[in-house]
């Protein structure tokens, strides 16, 4: 009996040596850099004109036939007035009305060129919230440190700070050895099948495959990940899929004062419960993972040997990030009822009841997957379920973390904000670069905006804003890019 105890402790000790050991070699991936000396700008003047930008109520609506073609005219004029030195140095093409194709040659067509990219709309003000904001949405004001209004974090900040970055280096003199291209389209917040689709295909057509895309979709995040101190670069490696799934049910319609057993809207209210209780499982992997990678040796020894040593703990790790809305949808397919719509008067029993149910898809999950698992939890053949008719969309590929694109969008943050972590990131959203795949295998999404925990309601929410000195931020990261990617 002794010796059965001895050799469990020397195992049960060889087991926690291991532990700690796979603990001590998990060795951080930020890449060691010198910090470049900041670029000369003047922050007041940058902010004037992104609040200038922000007057514009460029609203996407999902009626197309409610498009304001004259308020995104007075913004393209007000581009530019606004940046002389770009439209004088750059050739301008309009694509599909709204959309816009900048073209900076480079001196070197050997070199894949770089593609830049932002959106000119907004989501619309929620009605009857509009005096709930501390400034108007559509005022372009600067107070207390923020220019504040729609836009100015989705996505008019990364627009007009691609064009600062773009004017700040042709008034210095600076020629590109490799062509940069600036896409901007203007209608991203409703699926981009007229702006972002146009452009890439127009790119496709003139055979650009650039060595990498950078768009919207990661920031520079302060207290979104808890065990890091600092301020994290989130840069997007991948976004999920999207799909809907559109649920009828159908009954015996009649008086409601003498109801069935089961009604439309019972059947299909329990099928919508058995999804939510019944969601598509957790994973660690993919861009998830590499996360994992990135910032496990940035945390403290506790939390470091749980992600050190995910082989054991990964139950244990999934559930704790889970906890948040944000950390369970990067470790799932979301489901989301969104819509039910039945009857039509108190007493009348509807014959069919008609609900929405989105879904974020993991990558390594699929739409066919989706459906296939919806059809199953639900399980009952009075309840038809299909693709709804908006976009539906796989989850996008993966860019790599080993390949030069990643490294060199890792290197600019980390010479532009010293001390900052990188990591890669899931996309939880959907953007326009997902347009621009089948163009180049390197696809990114950052902005050097900073978000913290009270910002992330102010995205598509009330008061959306960006700090005067974030915004310069923004700017300074871009020139740095177009410095080590193009000159």
């Amino acid at each position: 009996m002794k010796r059965i105890f001895l050799l469990f402790l020397v195992l049960l000790v060889g087991f926690a040596g291991l532990l700690v050991v796979r603990t001590l070699t998990f060795r951080s991936r930020q890449l060691a850099v010198t910090p470049v000396a900041p670029e000369p700008f003047d922050s007041l003047a940058l902010a004037g004109r992104l609040a200038g930008a922000l007057k514009f109520a460029t609203i996407s609506n999902q009626d197309s036939s409610a498009f304001d073609a004259q308020v995104f005219d007075g913004f393209q004029r007000y581009l530019f007035d606004s940046f002389p030195r770009v439209h004088a140095t750059l050739a301008r093409e309009v694509v599909n009305g709204y959309g816009l194709l900048y073209t900076w040659t480079g001196s070197d067509a050997a070199l894949a060129p770089i593609v830049l990219l932002a959106h000119q709309d907004v989501v619309p003000i929620e009605s009857g919230t509009e005096q709930k904001w501390t400034e108007p949405p559509f005022g372009g004001v600067i107070a207390n440190g923020y220019v504040w209004g729609r836009g100015a974090l989705d996505d008019k900040g990364s627009l007009l700070g691609i064009m600062e970055a773009v004017e700040h280096l042709v008034a210095a003199g600076v020629t590109p050895r490799r062509t940069v291209y600036l896409a901007f389209g203007f209608d991203e917040e409703v699926g981009g099948r007229r702006g972002a689709t146009r452009i890439a295909a127009l790119l496709a057509s003139r055979h650009v495959q650039p060595e990498f895309v950078l768009d919207e979709g990661g920031v520079l995040a302060t207290g979104l990940l808890p065990g890091v101190s600092g301020p994290v670069a989130l840069v997007g490696i991948a976004e999920k899929g999207y799909l809907t799934a559109e649920l009828t049910a159908k009954a015996a319609g009649g008086h409601s004062s003498m109801p069935p057993g089961e009604t439309a809207v019972g059947i299909l209210a329990a099928g919508i419960a058995r999804l939510e209780q019944h969601e598509l499982p957790r994973a660690i992997r993919g861009p998830t993972a590499e996360m994992f990678d990135y910032i496990g040796p940035q945390l403290p020894f506790g939390q470091r040997l749980v992600v050190a040593n995910r082989w054991l703990f990964s139950g244990l790790l999934a559930s704790r990030f889970g906890r948040t809305p944000y950390g369970n949808a990067m470790l799932r397919t979301t489901t989301a009822p969104t819509v039910f719509q039945a009857g039509v008067k108190e007493n009348v029993l509807p014959s069919s009841a008609r609900a929405l149910v989105n879904f974020r898809i993991l990558p390594g999950d699929s739409v066919a997957g989706v459906l296939a698992h919806v059809r199953d939890v639900v399980h009952d053949a009075r309840i038809t379920v299909n693709p709804y008719q908006t976009a539906v969309a796989e989850p996008s590929p993966v860019t790599s973390v080993d390949g030069e694109p990643f490294q060199l969008l890792a290197r600019t943050i980390r010479q532009t904000i010293p001390g900052v972590v990188v990591t890669p990131w899931l996309v939880v959203a959907g953007t326009d670069s997902r347009h621009y795949t089948t163009l180049t295998p390197n696809v990114l999404r950052f902005v050097g905006a900073t978000i913290g925990n009270d910002d992330l309601r102010r995205i598509h929410g009330t008061d959306e804003r960006i700090g005067v000195g974030d915004y310069v931020n923004v700017v300074r990261v871009y020139v740095q890019l177009l410095r080590n990617a193009a000159m």
